[in-house]
């Protein structure tokens, strides 16, 4: 491993707490794992991956619930020389295929259940050379299931060969058009994301941060490296009801907890538990997946007045982008603030030119977490990752990412979101294809065509709304989004499916988005 204090490859993070190895790491419900169990665990997925033949650069999809075992099986897979791509527990079979498939996956890594539900799926990938069960598969018949047991002995996994700039992780998004598409992260794409947010947030050792984000999620992600990176203490929490999160901010002493506009609104709504509850320990909040509205963040700012509030923006391409510091809450609460710390952020015009304060352009993200772009679409990756327009090519390759944002900067130099540059709908920190949703609308045959957009809605967003033309008299959009549910995740199913004699079409003869959106969100006049 790397010296402590130079950290170059993702796994190099467990140095530091290997000098600590009783102190608490991980709380995954009532089990308590120390650092010094973390790196023991991490050790032994990475001599097993290796006994199995992974090779550098091999694709390692990770399907578990948000669990410890989750956490170590990333860090083995990066020990072991290999390329972890961690799976939304929320994916339905379908999805999960084309990720590991997409990935050309070479091992899988999930419990009994969960391949139960996904064998015959993934059961004909050729390229899925081994599927290792954290569980116990002693029944099993299919050569490629290995239990990952900790008392078999298996070749330890030599030292990896890997330098920082060397691909660590696929992160799954969802694009505007068609299915997820994996953003490239390089180690030091998330060795300068956790370093950055450590700083900006002020993390020590004495931390203990409540994680509630799936680990697909790049902020989700980040949450588990910074607090390995630092030393900290970090809580797994899957959470149905707000008062659970209460419940563990105050059981378990909680001083850092990210969420997501959703989060933050449930929160606000259990404001009665909160004043009953000791939470004063909450050092900060901080905001991913989406704008939090100004009345929810008055909201939280009323029901935990000594907590501090970070505003950020950020996209999965280039991680995380500005912030806004608590100090500018009052005077600027509409802000996503200014770079992060060993970034800059700056607006472009359509000529490439910076744009003049106040003038709505794009925003264009420059430094290390800049990501590698996206696996196996060069063309896609063109369009997002370019060289910078505002160095002379004899300056040196410099690139940077395009986020499709409109954004506006002020005089003093702090960003406003103004409005997305795509079709992507945002619900509950999700990023949501609607050609995806599209595509499994048209799969149930009910309809001629459809068209799904984003709803304004307070509280999670975005609501997905489905606009489709059918295909007979006895279509019944209660069936149809029961059929929905059971192929895709919850957060994908539109609330409802309105059903129109046509859809409107633009001069080129394409469904007209802007004009089914624009028909169906209220005016600023009538709000």
């Amino acid at each position: 491993m790397a010296e402590l204090g130079n950290p170059y490859l993702l796994h190099h993070l467990l140095s530091a707490v290997a000098r600590s190895p009783d102190k608490e790491a991980i709380i995954d419900g009532d089990s308590r794992y120390t650092h010094g169990e973390l790196v023991q665990a991490s050790n032994r997925c990475a001599d097993v991956l290796c006994g199995l033949g992974l090779q550098r650069g091999d694709r390692v999809a990770i399907f578990l619930p948000k669990s410890f075992a989750e956490c170590w099986a990333i860090f083995g897979t990066s020990r072991a020389d290999g390329v972890f791509v961690p799976v939304n527990a929320l994916m339905r079979p379908q999805q999960v295929r084309h990720i590991v498939a997409d990935c050309a996956a070479r091992f899988l890594i999930t419990d009994r259940q969960s391949w139960a539900a996904l064998q015959v799926e993934l059961g004909d990938l050729t390229s899925l050379m081994g599927v290792l069960l954290i569980d116990d598969c002693a029944d099993d018949t299919d050569m490629r299931l290995v239990p990952l047991a900790f008392d078999a002995p298996v070749p330890l996994a030599p030292a990896a060969n890997a330098i920082g700039e060397d691909l660590a992780a696929i992160l799954y998004t969802s694009g505007s058009t068609g299915r997820p598409k994996g953003v490239m992260l390089s180690h030091r794409n998330l060795l300068a994301g956790a370093r950055i947010v450590g700083t900006y947030l002020s993390i020590t050792p004495d931390d203990r941060l409540l994680s509630v984000l799936p680990f697909s999620f790049d902020y989700g992600l980040n949450q588990l490296l910074t607090s390995v990176e630092q030393g900290a203490t970090l809580i797994l929490l899957s959470f149905r009801f707000g008062n659970e999160i209460i419940d563990t901010l105050a059981k378990e002493k909680i001083t850092g907890f990210a969420g997501v506009p959703t989060i933050w609104a449930i929160i606000s709504r259990a404001a009665p538990r909160i004043a009953k509850s000791d939470i004063s320990s909450l050092r900060y909040i901080t905001n991913t997946g989406g704008a939090v509205p100004t009345e929810t963040v008055s909201r939280l700012r009323e029901i935990l007045p000594t907590t501090n509030i970070f505003l950020m923006y950020g996209l999965t391409e280039a991680f995380r982008s500005t912030y806004l510091p608590p100090s500018e809450l009052d005077q600027r609460p509409t802000s996503i603030g200014k770079a992060i710390p060993e970034c800059e952020i700056f607006v472009l015009d359509s000529d490439g030119k910076r744009a003049a304060p106040g003038e709505p352009s794009i925003l264009v993200h420059r430094g290390p977490t800049v990501s590698m772009g996206y696996w196996r679409r060069p063309e896609e990756t063109a369009n997002v990752l370019r060289l910078n327009p505002l160095r002379e090519p004899t300056e040196g390759c410099d690139i940077v990412c395009y986020s499709g944002d409109l954004v506006r900067q002020d005089e003093d130099g702090f960003f406003y979101f103004m409005a997305r540059n795509d079709a992507m709908i945002k619900s509950s920190g999700y990023r949501i294809s609607p050609t995806e949703v599209e595509e499994q609308l048209m799969s149930t045959g009910a309809f001629h065509q459809v068209a799904v957009i984003g709803l304004p809605d307070p509280v999670i967003g975005q609501l997905v709304h489905a606009i489709a033309v059918s295909s007979g008299p006895e279509v019944s959009a209660k069936d149809v989004l029961a059929e929905c549910a059971r192929a895709l995740p919850a957060y994908m199913v539109p609330r409802n499916i309105e059903l129109v004699e046509t859809l409107p079409v633009s001069p080129n003869g394409k469904v007209d988005y802007k004009t089914l959106a624009a028909e169906r969100t209220p005016s600023k006049e009538t709000v």
